[in-house]
C-alpha cells in the first residue's frame, strides 16, 4: 500500500507482530478484511500508527479457504474487538478466543447467503431476515431494572439503543445496540470510477462530508502517485477547518441544550448557521459538498471577502465561549460527567477531541500533515481531565485554532490551478487520511486492473468513539446520561456506515 510500511505475515504470526508495535509504542488504528479475487481467500489488513512523522505500519494476511479462522487479539488490544465482529459479520472469517462472540452489524436472524462483503454476493438481492430475540447480559439482583431505550428515541437523534441495568438513578451497565440503519456504504463503492467514489464518500456522514470526501481523495491520490497543485491543498486546509467550525459551534449548543442552557443553545446554533451560511455564499453548498475530486478541487475558489467574514464573527464567537464558561449552572453538569481515564481512552481506541480531552497529544494534522497543514504551526488543544467539561473546552480551543488556521491560509494562498488529472490507478492501493471534527478518519483504497475501485474500507471517528463511550456511563446516574453522550459528540450515520 503506498505510502506504508508494509509486511506480509503468516496466520500464526498476527498476534506477535501486532504485540511488539504496541510495545514499541505503536497504536492500532484498524482491522478489516477484503477478498483480493472474487472466490480466492480473503485478506486481512491491519494498521497501526507508528507516531508522528513515521510511516503507517500495515500488516497483511492471507486467510486459509480451509479454516477462515484466526487467533482473536482483542484481549490484548482490546480496540480491535469490533473490527474483529464486524470482519466476521461481513467476511466471514471468524476469531478464537473474542471475549464477545455476538454479531455487532447484522442483528440476530440476519442470515446472508454468503459474506457479503464478498464480491460475489449478489447487490440486488435482499438479505434474508427472520426475528430471533436480542440476547442481553444475565441479571443477578432483585433490585436491578432493565430500561431499553430506542432505537426510536426523542428529538432528532439517530436510531440507537441503548439498554440500562439500573437501581433507583444509577446506571450499574450500559449496553447500546448499534446499526439499525447499517446502509453498506463500503459495499456501494465497489466497481466504481475513482472519480466518483468521491460522492460516495462525502455522504457516509453529512456533518463530514470534506473530512470523508478529503480522506478518500488522498488515498486515491497516493494509489496513483498523483500530485496536488499548491493552490488546491490551501483550499482544502480551508475548507476542513471551516467544517470543523461549524461542526463545534453546533456541539456546544447542542451540549447547552443538554444542560437545559437555553440562552446557550440558541446562540450556539445561530453562530452555527451563520458559519454554513458564509459556506454557501462563498462554495455553493453550506455542507460544503461537491467540491473536492481527486487531483484537487472541481473549481476554483473566490474566498478573498472571508477573511473580513470571519473577523467580524470572531469576537462573537470568543464573547459566547467566554459566558459559557463563566455560567455555573451549565458547568456544575459538566465537571466530573463522563469520566474517561487516559489508558480506557487509548486500549479501547478512543479518538479526536475525546483522547485529546483525556491527556492523549495525538492530531493528524501536525503528526502526519496532509494538505497544506505542514505550512503552518499548529496548537493541538489537551486536557487531563477526561470529564464534559475537558472534552468542551478542547473543542472550544479547537475553534479559535481553526480560524487562525483559515486566516493564515488565505493569506498565503498561491495562485495557480486547483486540479490535476490523475493516471488510472490499475491494480494499485493507497491510504488517506483526515483529522475530522469527531476524530480521526481513514481510507485504505483497493482498485482492480481495470482502475475501478475493488474494496474501500473506512475507519471513522464515530465507530471508534461508540465503542469508547460505555465505559463513562457505567456506575453513573441517569440525570447525565444526555449530557455524557452529547460531550462525546457521537453520530450514527459516521458509525452505521
Amino acid at each position: 500500500m503506498r505510502g506504508t510500511s508494509e509486511r506480509i505475515v503468516q496466520p500464526s504470526e498476527i498476534t506477535g507482530t501486532c504485540e511488539r508495535l504496541v510495545e514499541e509504542g505503536a497504536r492500532l488504528q484498524m482491522a478489516y478484511a477484503w477478498f483480493p479475487e472474487p472466490g480466492g481467500p480473503a485478506e486481512v489488513v491491519y494498521l497501526a500508527d507508528r507516531g508522528p512523522h513515521e510511516p503507517f505500519a500495515v500488516l497483511r494476511c492471507k486467510v486459509p479457504q480451509e479454516s477462515v479462522c484466526l487467533e482473536s487479539l482483542a484481549m490484548r488490544i482490546p480496540l480491535l474487538s469490533w473490527y474483529e465482529r464486524e470482519m466476521t459479520d461481513l467476511c466471514g472469517i471468524t476469531f478464537r478466543g473474542h471475549p464477545d462472540p455476538h454479531p455487532l452489524v447484522l442483528h440476530e436472524g440476519t442470515h446472508p447467503s454468503m459474506p457479503p462483503l464478498d464480491p460475489r454476493y449478489p447487490t440486488n438481492e435482499p438479505m434474508p431476515y427472520s426475528e430471533q430475540p436480542w440476547e442481553l447480559p444475565p441479571i443477578e439482583g432483585s433490585d436491578v431494572q432493565v430500561l431499553p431505550f430506542g432505537p426510536v428515541r426523542a428529538d432528532v437523534l439517530e436510531s440507537a439503543q441503548i439498554v440500562f441495568y439500573y437501581v433507583g438513578e444509577a446506571i450499574l451497565h450500559c449496553h447500546p445496540r448499534l446499526f439499525f440503519k447499517h446502509r453498506g456504504m463500503e459495499k456501494r463503492f465497489e466497481g466504481v470510477d475513482p472519480a466518483l467514489g468521491v460522492l460516495i464518500a462525502e455522504r457516509i456522514s453529512g456533518v463530514d462530508s470534506v473530512a470523508h470526501s478529503l480522506a478518500y481523495c488522498q488515498a486515491v491520490e497516493a494509489a496513483s502517485q498523483c500530485k496536488v497543485p499548491e493552490r488546491a491543498l490551501h483550499l482544502r486546509t480551508v475548507l476542513a477547518e471551516l467544517e470543523r467550525l461549524y461542526n463545534h459551534l453546533h456541539y456546544l449548543g447542542h451540549l447547552c441544550h443538554t444542560t437545559t442552557l437555553k440562552v446557550g443553545e440558541a446562540e450556539g446554533k445561530l453562530l452555527e448557521e451563520r458559519c454554513k451560511k458564509l459556506n454557501g455564499i462563498f462554495t455553493g453548498s453550506r455542507f460544503l459538498r461537491g467540491l473536492l475530486k481527486p487531483g484537487g478541487l472541481r473549481r476554483d475558489l473566490d474566498l478573498q471577502d472571508l477573511p473580513l467574514e470571519l473577523r467580524m464573527l470572531e469576537p462573537e464567537i470568543a464573547e459566547y465561549i467566554a459566558a459559557l464558561e463563566k455560567t455555573n449552572s451549565h458547568l456544575d453538569r459538566l465537571i466530573t460527567t463522563g469520566y474517561l481515564p487516559q489508558q480506557i481512552a487509548f486500549d479501547q481506541g478512543a479518538t479526536g477531541p475525546i483522547k485529546r480531552a483525556s491527556g492523549i497529544e495525538r492530531d493528524l494534522r501536525r503528526d502526519h500533515p496532509y494538505a497544506a497543514y505542514d505550512r503552518f504551526e499548529m496548537a493541538v488543544p489537551m486536557r487531563t481531565e477526561g470529564d464534559a467539561h475537558a472534552r468542551a473546552q478542547v473543542r472550544m480551543e479547537e475553534i479559535r485554532n481553526s480560524i487562525t488556521l483559515i486566516l493564515k491560509a488565505l493569506a498565503s494562498m498561491p495562485e495557480g490551478p486547483v486540479n490535476v488529472s490523475i493516471d488510472s490507478p490499475r491494480g494499485e492501493e493507497g491510504l488517506g487520511w483526515c483529522e475530522g471534527s469527531r476524530g480521526s478518519i481513514y481510507y485504505a483504497v483497493h482498485f482492480d486492473h481495470a482502475g475501478r475501485v475493488a474494496r474501500v474500507k473506512v475507519k471513522s471517528a464515530s465507530f471508534s468513539n461508540w465503542r469508547v463511550f460505555p465505559y463513562t456511563v457505567h456506575d453513573t446516574n441517569m440525570m447525565d446520561y444526555a449530557i455524557n453522550e452529547a460531550s462525546f459528540g457521537l453520530t450514527m450515520a459516521g458509525c452505521d456506515r
